[in-house]
């Protein structure tokens, strides 16, 4: 086997090495780091600090719930294999739990600065002492309106064994003279109750307010204490498509299994007893390795409740009006606009209502005979999308809606969705067996004279017009006849279960999509000169699969220049011998970077696609994803434009490195200027509210 290029002393084999892999999961772990730090990041106002906070903590939540589930399966079906980063289930666990507990550690910490700080805006957190300044028939008032009539507390003994207790619930160790009970703290109660007077917010922990009326559940027995704990159980659902009659019914019943799930962590307040600690693990049937000691409030993920009760515009982003594209504005007929050029819409600081306008244009326009349209997570009961199919159904056009049931923790909306389309007549397919359709894609056939004319929408991102508004995502509004009857053909493909196509123009997992990518690489790699050199900017959510990685490595050693923009799991070593052209950055700001673009400059051309994929296995290999090409001039440009933006950003940026850690650009070039992309993607559009908080 020759080497990768000549003079480099590199061989093929060593790109197996592991040496070369970073460990997914904990990769994870360093991008939700990242997160956590955000809360110190005096770029952002008090509250939206707040914010990165209880983010930090969900996506834990999540990441237990699915990702470390996974790995304690593995590791009791006896799994000793070696990932690309050389490390078995087992060890990947031991330094996922080594890794969490000094995150833990570091989230208190920030949380301990913060308080101090809400507490300079007359926002108060009590508890402890601090609730005697509080008067106690308030309290009680509260506690007997509103959270008494709730509570179920659950003896503990022979007679009385553990009953089921949820997932991410606070529940009360109680500690009575003769024995010891649970009290389980339901999620509908307010994590902080609000007590606020005319001049400041007070804010009571809901296990505070409890603790201080804990012999009232209890009549006629001491209680000596209480203390806290939380548990984290399996969220992920194994669903045998290929066995199943009807797979909305299956969905609904591993919904209900999932309240079952194995325990998978537990949270402890530090004073939680020993002795309690092992009792529950008995139960409970998980181990001393997965409790995870906590010094403060445990269930922080909920910090949401206190920012929704904080009136305060002054400690928050400020507002803006997402633009309309000049292309879109006075225009009474969008399917003219849209026929007279491609749009590309970049989110939130493009409306996404001209998105939600092309569907109830569609459902409206007389002309317009059928709409086809995948949705994978959408808005929950107000969704203005799945409003206007419906509409489109009641006035007789045809509608085809494929709705992904398995699109993790949206499976309830989806399975609502699906019914309440059905019900209204639409032709709604729940996927393809084996496969996640995660692609995101609207079609419309129009009369047009004696012709039928297709237009299309593709994205980055989901039909929610909620999630629009803070993730970063493309859209493309096209008429473009290749293009469209590409997704034409792709509908046809997942409704009818039909076998390969031959793609004009978009390239579809898993059929030709990772094909796709590894030939434009190649052609990097083939065209580049020392006059003319070859480029690649990537700009994703995740890059974990090893084939794509090894490419990009050839290419690197080949000479081809390539930056990287990974907002969360980068498995790619960057600055190595077989990186020496690579560099990865990942950018947490105000919004969640959510785009994608694939960049590719050779032989002086400029090929930009975009399309819903990450470089993951599922992505490539399990999912039915695409990717589209831009071919205008206008809109390469555009997002060759966004692309440059956010590698030129200093104010959010972190770059990783070569042993895997991730530095502040900030830190390693403390005298470039300060440059916020994300800003300046708002500032380009006169969106700033510039009304200063005074």
């Amino acid at each position: 086997m020759g080497s990768l290029r000549r003079g480099t002393g590199l061989r093929s084999s060593e790109l197996n090495r592991s040496t070369w892999f970073l460990n997914r999961e904990l990769s994870w772990l360093e991008f939700n780091a990242r997160v956590l730090e955000e809360s110190l990041h005096e770029v952002h106002p008090l509250l939206s600090r707040l914010r990165f906070l209880a983010i930090f903590y969900s996506n834990l939540d999540e990441f237990f719930m699915i990702r470390v589930a996974g790995i304690k399966e593995q590791i009791r079906a006896g799994v000793r294999e070696r990932g690309p980063d050389g490390l078995t289930p087992k060890q990947t666990l031991q330094r996922i739990q080594e890794r969490v507990r000094q995150l833990l550690k570091r989230a208190q910490e920030i949380y301990n600065q913060l308080v101090p700080a809400l507490e300079e805006y007359d926002i108060y957190l009590y508890q402890g002492r601090r609730l005697a300044r509080l008067p106690r028939d308030l309290l009680e008032k509260y506690f007997h309106e509103q959270v008494f009539p709730l509570l179920t507390p659950l003896a503990i003994d022979s007679a009385h064994p553990v009953p089921l207790l949820r997932g991410l619930e606070l529940i009360m160790w109680v500690e009575l003279r003769d024995g010891v009970a649970l009290v389980p703290i339901p999620q509908v109660l307010p994590r902080f109750v609000p007590f606020h007077s005319a001049q400041r917010y007070l804010f009571v922990p809901i296990e505070s307010l409890i603790g201080l009326f804990l012999e009232e559940l209890f009549p006629g027995r001491k209680v000596k204490g209480y203390h806290l704990f939380r548990l984290t159980r399996d969220a992920d659902i194994e669903i045998s498509e290929a066995e199943a009659d009807d797979l909305l019914e299956l969905v609904e019943r591993e919904l209900r299994r999932r309240k079952l799930g194995a325990v998978v962590r537990m949270e402890a307040s530090a004073s939680l007893p020993v002795e309690a600690r092992r009792f529950l693990q008995e139960e409970l049937s998980f181990g001393p390795e997965d409790v995870y000691e906590v010094e403060g409030l445990l269930g922080l993920e909920r910090l949401w409740d206190l920012l929704h009760q904080v009136d305060e515009p002054a400690l928050l982003d400020r507002p803006f009006v997402p633009a309309v594209p000049p292309t879109l504005q006075n225009k009474t007929n969008l399917f003219e606009a849209i026929a007279q050029q491609d749009i590309l819409l970049h989110h939130p600081y493009d409306s996404f209502t001209p998105v939600v306008e092309f569907i109830q244009a569609a459902a409206r326009d007389p002309q317009v005979l059928a709409i086809k349209q995948t949705l994978y997570r959408t808005t929950g009961e107000k969704s203005l999308i799945v409003q206007a199919l419906r509409e489109a159904v009641d006035r007789g056009k045809q509608v085809t809606v494929l709705i992904e049931l398995k699109a993790r923790f949206d499976e309830e909306t989806n399975i609502y969705w699906a019914k309440e389309l059905e019900n209204a007549g639409a032709n709604v397919v729940y996927g393809m067996v084996g496969l996640k359709i995660h692609c995101k894609g609207a079609l419309v056939v129009r009369r047009e004279g004696s012709a039928l004319r297709l237009y299309a929408h593709l994205s980055t991102g989901n039909y929610n017009e909620k999630t629009a508004q803070v993730y970063t995502d493309l859209g493309l509004l096209t008429a473009d006849p290749e293009l469209t009857r590409d997704l034409a053909e792709l509908f046809n493909y997942l409704t009818g279960n039909s076998g390969q196509r031959l793609w004009r123009r978009i390239a579809v997992a898993p059929e030709n999509l990772r094909e796709t990518f590894l030939a434009e690489i190649q052609r990097c790699v083939d065209e580049h000169t020392p006059e003319q050199p070859s480029r690649i900017i990537l700009v994703v959510n995740a890059l974990v699969d090893p084939t794509m990685i090894r490419a990009l490595y050839r290419a690197s050693v080949a000479g081809v220049k390539i930056d990287l923009v990974v907002r969360g799991i980068c498995c790619l070593v960057p600055g190595a011998p077989v990186s020496p052209t690579i560099r990865v950055h990942s950018l947490i700001g105000r919004f969640l970077e959510h785009s994608r673009l694939y960049i590719f400059q050779s032989g002086g051309q400029t090929r930009v696609w975009s399309g819903s994929a990450d470089w993951m296995p599922r992505n490539l290999d399990r999912r039915v994803e695409i990717a589209y090409p831009l071919r205008s001039p206008e809109l390469i440009q555009e997002a060759l434009d966004i692309a440059e933006t956010l590698l030129a950003d200093t104010t959010h940026t972190w770059v990783l490195q070569p042993d895997g850690t991730y530095r502040r650009r900030t830190e390693l070039e403390p005298a470039a200027p300060a440059f916020s992309a994300q800003q300046e993607f708002l500032h380009r559009r006169n969106l700033l509210y510039l009304t200063d908080y005074e």
